[in-house]
């Protein structure tokens, strides 16, 4: 009958409405609560009851076209089309398992909507969900419109304004269709928030603060500094939650219960996916530290705390440690959830602790502990980003004299010379031959304050000698004390070289054990925490205040912030909380984040660049008739052959990509939003050096490419070089302990001669005790580890994540580049000659192998610090 009545009209007026408005068809992609948020059942039912009273999902879209002549503001905006709804919510069964629901919504199309460039989406029901795409077919002038969300919506009640999600089209801000523009603002100043009141899971706010969540002002022991916001003590900024302060001191912000640490404030579409499980990290951990350990201290007899021998330790990747039945042990299984005791308490019931077996201890049991080992891995382990030419024999101390005194080393000529192969310090230094790992100056003033406590350090210098074969091998390390009537007395200091044989073998073993200790906390809390981890996050927050979802940079960046701000939030909880994980674990103890600040002074963003690090280091030169425009101080240092292989791709995708959007410099200098997003990061996100000289322009085209090339790269390959490899190599303790409880052992002291006794059982007793040692390696366990929903380099999460053809095009060409390099890669690991990329302990160095499969395997490239 209306179709009659229509045509009755068109001939009587003349008019041919059908020509005017047509239907139009759209797919709606989404994920339910109950499917993502532990098979929530009820969610689903009570969105169907919803459903049946007339409160639905409704779709409007927005014209990029004709503009809205109703609107009330003096800015045009695009005209809204009539909502439509989602139909069949009740009738779409939903996956029991986690997948993905697809909806039919069917709009009235009117011509005067033109082509879409957004849409609100208003949820009317009683439960969130995320949306993923919605895509238009035959919109009529245009073909397919395919809008890519990746978002959680939650019910209208907690939104000022509706949902609004743009066209998967790229924009700067100046060339953005002039109806979209007020729609694009709004959406910022939302993700802003208003920096007040406390944040809840449904919002979208990024803001600042400060690290005043890791201390608890109540407990004596847990006092800790405020970290950033002043000189004494500056830091990256972290996201903020806006939890209430302490009652005891108004600066300190109050902390989450152990039931509620879960649910700490992060903007919900940074939150892990469902299949991470490590989401589950910060109250595991917890609760073993609560619970576990006093009740294993109350089963074992007193030498609970020690490892007996290598082989006790050997047992935790053969038999586990068996554990005795009875109540107690069901008290312990009582207590624990689920994921990391399942890690604890395999499921055979055969025993505490049966990992998997460390690769560094997997051909060769002692391996790790030669020379070569010990030397190889500053340029292929876990931390290959310390090791430095040493330019100036001795090394030299820039810590202020008129506080420390004389802290310049004390190794002199004739503690080496023996060791240089027949040549002298003099002909090495000038052949750029001799090496140093050099943590004296970063630890001297911690030494004393830790040494008061169970934790027993030195601050250490080793120098190491290239030989003519490529490797390295150490000649000298220097453990060093403050003096113990003043610190402005300067530094006593020791001198120890290598040796074979008897007591002074097992000397020789403990210095670089105590040097390992060193190497182990300045990784994890330096070249892993601060400089990836802290230092990135900022970056992370001003991105969504300040680009659009629609600017170009902001779609190029996006893949490298997934879930850092949600790992970030766990780690402050639970890993750098006064009292956590790693004040237990690692010998910095209590001081632990104030040593991160010390250090962070001294950050400079573009030494982040991986070629300008090497220089710095001297362990590169500029060189343009070499690869990448350098050559290498050691030609084959594995971290650095593969990671300028990387980088070379990243900078070369990420000028493809930039300098289709930017066709000059003026376009860069007239981009208010990657203006306003350049001088928030330096006054806000790393406020404490924004006064600094060194902070890179945003006026050039090519200030755009070396600024986003570091930032991938930090997200990226810097972060898989100091992540994945931890278990691999720190999975077995005696190669990486974390700690150290006594000094070394002086001659003629009862110490002395326990040593010479039994030497495994002295080192034992001196490196990390048993039961940190089960925690740091359960900890590292997990984070070494990929999981199934992780998204590699040179991958994204959707295909059509821009409608632009070329950056499309540039991006399969990146993605093709590092297979090639993947596979050169594999090569050079077969290639015999070249001795540091396999070793001693035979383990190919794969940590920058662009791919990877899940779970534990010492390789793989992700887009993001996600772990």
């Amino acid at each position: 009958m209306e179709d009659l009545f229509h045509k009755f009209e068109n001939l009587l007026f003349g008019q041919n409405h059908d020509s005017e408005k047509t239907t139009v068809k759209g797919k709606v992609v989404l994920m339910k609560k109950n499917v993502l948020d532990f098979n929530d059942l009820g969610a689903s039912v009570i969105d169907g009851a919803y459903e049946l009273f007339g409160q639905h999902i409704a779709i409007q879209f927005i014209s990029a076209t004709h503009a809205d002549p109703g609107s009330s503001e003096n800015r045009l905006r695009g005209k809204l089309g009539k909502p439509a709804i989602l139909e069949d919510w009740i009738s779409t069964i939903t996956p029991l398992a986690a997948g993905e629901s697809a909806y039919e919504v069917t709009f009235d199309w009117d011509e005067e909507i033109g082509l879409p460039g957004a849409f609100l989406i208003q949820n009317l029901h009683h439960s969130e969900f995320y949306l993923m795409t919605l895509t238009l077919e035959n919109v009529p002038g245009h073909g397919q419109v395919h809008f890519v969300c990746n978002s959680w919506v939650y019910p209208s009640k907690h939104y000022t304004k509706d949902r609004i999600f743009f066209a998967n089209t790229a924009y700067l801000p100046g060339e953005t269709p002039v109806l979209l523009r007020p729609y694009r603002e709004d959406e910022l100043g939302i993700l802003r928030g208003n920096g007040t009141g406390m944040l809840e899971e449904w919002d979208r706010v990024y803001d600042y603060a400060l690290y005043n969540d890791l201390a608890d002002p109540d407990d004596e022991e847990k006092v800790r500094p405020i970290i950033g916001g002043s000189s004494e003590y500056p830091y990256p900024r972290r996201g903020r939650t806006g939890r209430p302060s302490t009652e005891s001191d108004p600066n300190i912000e109050s902390r989450l219960s152990l039931i509620e640490s879960k649910n700490i404030y992060v903007p919900r579409d940074e939150r892990f996916g469902h299949l991470k499980r490590s989401d589950f990290l910060a109250y595991e951990l917890e609760v073993v530290l609560k619970f576990l350990l006093p009740e294993f201290k109350a089963l074992y007899d007193a030498t609970l705390d020690e490892f007996d021998s290598f082989e006790d330790v050997t047992k935790l990747y053969t038999g586990g440690l068996k554990l005795p039945e009875g109540d107690s042990l069901d008290n312990i299984l009582n207590r624990i959830p689920s994921q990391l005791f399942k890690e604890l308490v395999r499921s055979d019931g055969e025993g505490l602790s049966k990992y998997s077996t460390p690769h560094v201890i997997q051909d060769n049991p002692s391996a790790w502990s030669t020379d070569s080992e010990f030397a190889r891995e500053m340029l292929a382990g876990v931390n290959p980003v310390s090791i430095q030419l040493l330019k100036e024999f001795p090394p030299t101390s820039k810590l202020d004299p008129l506080v420390y005194g004389n802290q310049h080393s004390s190794i002199r000529s004739h503690h080496i010379e023996e060791h240089l192969n027949g040549s002298n310090v003099e002909e090495v230094v000038k052949a750029n031959r001799l090496f140093v790992l050099d943590y004296h100056d970063s630890l001297m003033p911690y030494v004393k304050r830790i040494n008061v406590t169970s934790s027993k350090t030195y601050a250490t210098r080793t120098l190491l000698l290239l030989q003519e074969d490529g490797t390295l091998k150490p000649i000298a390390i220097e453990l060093s004390l403050p003096h113990p009537n003043d610190d402005k007395l300067g530094a006593i200091s020791k001198v120890y070289t290598p040796a074979k044989l008897g007591v002074e073998a097992e000397i020789w073993k403990l210095a670089k054990t105590y040097v390992a200790v060193n190497d182990s906390g300045i990784h994890q809390l330096i070249s892993h925490w601060l400089n990836t981890h802290a230092v990135i996050e900022p970056f992370v927050i001003a991105t969504n205040r300040q680009l659009s979802v629609l600017h170009p940079i902001y779609k190029l960046l996006h893949p490298h912030f997934r879930d850092t701000m949600n790992i970030n939030a766990s780690a402050r909880n639970i890993l750098i909380s006064s009292g956590g994980v790693l004040e237990r674990t690692f010998f910095t103890g209590r001081y632990s984040i104030e040593l991160c600040s010390k250090i962070y002074k001294n950050w400079v963003f573009p030494n982040q660049a991986l070629p300008r690090d090497l220089i710095l280091r001297g362990m590169a030169v500029e060189d343009a008739n070499s690869p990448h425009g350098l050559r290498l101080t050691i030609e084959d240092y594995p971290y650095a052959v593969d990671g300028l292989e990387i980088w070379s791709a990243i900078k070369t995708w990420v000028q493809d990509y930039c300098m289709f959007y930017y066709k000059n410099d003026g376009m860069v200098q007239n981009d208010t939003e990657l203006q306003s997003w350049w001088k928030e990061l330096q006054e806000e996100g790393h406020g404490d050096l924004k006064h600094e000289p060194w902070w890179p322009k945003m006026t050039s085209v090519q200030d755009v490419i070396d600024n986003c090339t570091i930032i991938i790269w930090i997200s990226s390959a810097l972060h898989a070089a100091v992540n994945f490899g931890q278990y691999p190599y720190a999975g077995y303790p005696p190669n990486r302990p974390t700690l150290s409880r006594r000094l070394m052992p002086e001659p003629n002291t009862p110490e002395y001669d326990e040593l010479k006794e039994n030497p495994d059982k002295f080192f034992l007793k001196t490196v990390s005790p048993q039961i940190k040692s089960l925690l740091s390696i359960s900890l590292i366990e997990i984070l070494s580890r990929h999981t199934s929903d992780e998204i590699y380099l040179g991958q994204r999460e959707c295909p059509e994540w821009t409608m632009d053809a070329e950056p499309l095009k540039a991006f399969e060409k990146f993605g093709n580049k590092l297979k090639e390099i993947e596979e050169r890669m594999v090569k050079m690991n077969k290639d015999e000659r070249l001795k540091n990329r396999y070793g001693p302990v035979k383990v190919p160095y794969t940590l920058l192998y662009p791919s990877s499969k899940e779970g534990l395997t010492g390789r793989g490239i992700p887009n993001s610090v996600s772990i």
